[in-house]
């Protein structure tokens, strides 16, 4: 008697669990970077994203920009690949995720599908826009972080 009652305990927390999860997946949010202002030079990314936290495994993070034309320049985007590159914006091991062009629309969307930090900077102007700020990171937590 006591074996089937714990098989269905069992039963029971295998289908919480699958439900919780699949809970969490239907939760994932979708943020565009920096709100109306969009990906651009010129804006606060840190402080972007302390106020847009927490974020959690499986939200997109949308990068909107114009494409280069004659009155604005071209930016871009690039995942950084750790801490170290992000802090001195080297880029030498940085990996482009958009170029000049595919912001524009509805945007590049990049998915935090691990728990892990994410590192973003754009590398225009030999890295003169990330030292002037145009960078931030975000560690995704699990939904049932909550």
């Amino acid at each position: 008697m006591k074996m089937a009652l714990i098989s269905i305990n069992v039963a029971q927390a295998f289908v919480l669990l699958l439900a919780a999860s699949l809970l969490g997946v239907s939760q994932a949010k979708t943020v565009v970077v920096g709100g109306n202002e969009n990906w651009r030079s010129g804006f606060n990314y840190t402080e972007w994203a302390f106020q847009n936290n927490p974020f959690y495994i499986n939200d997109k993070l949308v990068f909107k920009y114009d494409p280069p034309s004659e009155s604005s320049s071209a930016v871009d985007l690039y995942w950084m690949p750790d801490l170290y590159s992000y802090m001195t914006c080297d880029f030498s091991r940085a990996k482009l995720l958009a170029d000049g062009t595919q912001g524009s629309g509805e945007g590049f969307t990049v998915a935090m599908n691990q728990w892990r930090p994410y590192y973003f900077a754009s590398g225009q102007g030999d890295g003169l826009y990330c030292k002037d700020g145009m960078k931030f990171f975000a560690v995704p937590w699990p939904r049932w972080f909550k």
